[in-house]
């Protein structure tokens, strides 16, 4: 499956992903996210990843790859 665009709905919590064949997917956050065991800062980091680069929050879900297995170099949350 290629890939043409990704998409946040902040409405819906979702991505919507159009791909090379015409098809739209919806890919909910909060469905794709429910079995995961998060921090609050985790989730920061979840929902950045969704907002700023939905493409790749996208590929993560849809290849099978745990979401959990974001790039520990991410500096989005801040203890302060």
């Amino acid at each position: 499956m290629i890939f043409i665009y990704a998409m946040y709905n902040m409405l819906h919590n979702c991505i919507n992903v159009t791909t090379f064949d015409g098809y739209v997917l919806r890919i909910d956050c909060g469905k794709a996210e429910e079995a995961l065991k998060t921090t609050p800062c985790y989730e920061c980091a979840l929902n950045a990843l969704a907002i700023d680069n939905p493409l790749e929050y996208a590929t993560l879900y849809l290849e099978g790859t745990s979401i959990s297995l974001l790039s520990k170099s991410s500096k989005i949350c801040y203890n302060e």
